[in-house]
């Protein structure tokens, strides 16, 4: 609201009058603590998303085709979704791309947004972000929703049970369409699980789609191709994700990569990161 932006320039103006940069930081600071002590986003948390610059449904690796799913949303837009998988995979990805093929304001919020340490603040908060989302005609994209959805059976306080109550009762009466996504979908509640039209798993890149991105990545890098064992290796030893490609293209912004091995040395290096039990078996793919 305005008195919101009024009082903090009021404040700042107080604090410091000769440094106009300070003043912008400070306006800032004083706005955003307002907004987050009465239960609202930061500034910018609303902003759209910007895809990779290499993003394409085909691309993401899940057991439901994507395309024939966004003919049936143009068909019935009212649908309550599930996009689980391991980190990296382009679940908020896809549901950003949805919108934009939809025509639809993405309203994106995670759990740092909606879950409060006060009594009764986090199911209002659920209540406020389906309200906008309607008000807007938007998506609703939840983020991170094991951490507000966990199976009651676990709960330890009785607000763990309220507020997941509260989220079960916000899908039921919501006539848009909601997507939520999960790293952890064995932590979600049996009865959230039921009230899902559509579970999509995101998966591991294929080998194919791994060729495909390192090919446009090279590309783009102006590197020439890889040596063939290089290849065979990454093909064979790594659980890759979308979001390791993009990793190791922004990395590339401040320390440009001068050889398509050592782009290949990167991923691998990401790939090992991650549990030993995710690692796929042998697949080729042709240059």
């Amino acid at each position: 609201m305005p008195a919101i932006i009024t009082r903090a320039m009021s404040v700042a103006s107080i604090q410091d009058q000769t440094n106009a940069a300070n003043l912008d930081t400070t306006v800032e600071f004083l706005v955003n603590a307002t907004l987050q002590a009465q239960g609202f986003p930061r500034l910018g948390q609303g902003r759209m998303q910007t895809l990779p610059a290499f993003y394409s449904p085909e691309l993401a690796n899940t057991d439901v085709p994507l395309d024939q799913l966004l003919g049936g949303l143009r068909d019935h837009g009212e649908a309550r979704l599930c996009f689980y998988g391991p980190p990296g995979t382009g679940k908020t990805a896809f549901g950003h791309w949805l919108a934009q093929q939809l025509g639809k304001p993405l309203l994106t919020r995670r759990a740092s947004d909606l879950i409060s340490p006060y009594v009764g603040m986090t199911e209002q908060n659920f209540a406020r972000a389906f309200e906008q989302a309607n008000d807007d005609d938007a998506i609703l994209l939840l983020d991170e929703v094991d951490s507000f959805l966990q199976d009651r059976r676990n709960a330890r306080h009785s607000w763990e049970i309220s507020a997941v109550n509260e989220m079960l009762t916000q899908m039921e009466s919501y006539r848009g369409l909601f997507i939520a996504s999960t790293n952890l979908m064995e932590n979600l509640d049996e009865a959230a699980l039921r009230r899902f039209d559509l579970k999509i798993s995101f998966g591991y890149l294929t080998a194919e789609q791994i060729t495909q991105l390192l090919r446009q990545h090279l590309r783009q890098m102006g590197l020439k191709k890889p040596d063939s064992l290089k290849l065979a290796r990454l093909l064979r030893q790594s659980c890759l994700t979308p979001g390791d490609f993009a990793l190791v293209a922004r990395r590339a912004r401040f320390n440009p990569f001068t050889d398509a091995n050592h782009v290949i040395d990167a991923l691998l290096a990401e790939s090992s990161l991650k549990s030993a039990s995710t690692m796929r078996a042998i697949g080729f793919a042709e240059w």
